[in-house]
């Protein structure tokens, strides 16, 4: 008995040998079948970015040619072919802060619409808020100076009055000696 029940053993092993991976292939098709079906493409097309895209960045920058012209308005053929170029790089993917970053790359910082904050650049942006409040303490301090009456002023100005009181007379006495 222990041959034939080793024969069944046998038997049961190889029969879940083979039922083992025909189970798991019809539950794998069983799961991919109640997926519901996409179109699966090898490339999907890139949509080509809009006028108004290319010309949100070229706003940005200025020609590299023409002297104080943005990239967007400029009717230079160069500056058509920097917009193309820029519509390449949006259709592959480039983010605005890289295509910024190429043009600085390729001809330097003066393309850009707003200088970066580094280095000294950043007195640009801190030096006329400083010079403005700088102002307007200065003449807020000479407000208050002359509008408030102050001992030192007032004793100069009876000094000024009785100068201009001697003065007034003489040059009256003159105008009654020449009638």
């Amino acid at each position: 008995m222990s041959k034939m029940q080793n024969s069944k053993t046998q038997g049961r092993k190889t029969q879940n040998a083979i039922a083992l991976p025909i189970l798991l292939a019809l539950t794998c098709g069983l799961v991919l079948a109640s997926q519901p079906y996409q179109k699966v493409f090898a490339q999907q097309p890139v949509p080509t970015p809009s006028d108004d895209q290319v010309n949100q960045i070229a706003h940005q920058l200025y020609c590299p040619v023409c002297e104080d012209t943005h990239l967007d308005v400029c009717p230079t053929e160069a500056c058509r072919q920097w917009r193309d170029l820029i519509r390449q790089q949006l259709s592959q993917g480039w983010t605005e802060q890289q295509i910024k970053q190429y043009f600085v790359q390729q001809y330097g910082v003066r393309v850009l619409d707003e200088p970066p904050q580094t280095g000294l650049n950043w007195l640009i942006y801190i030096l006329p808020p400083v010079i403005i409040l700088a102002g307007a303490f200065i003449l807020f301090r000479a407000l208050r100076m002359w509008t408030k009456p102050g001992s030192a002023s007032a004793a100069s100005g009876s000094k000024d009055e009785t100068v201009k009181d001697e003065y007034v007379a003489r040059f009256e006495e003159e105008l009654k000696k020449r009638k």
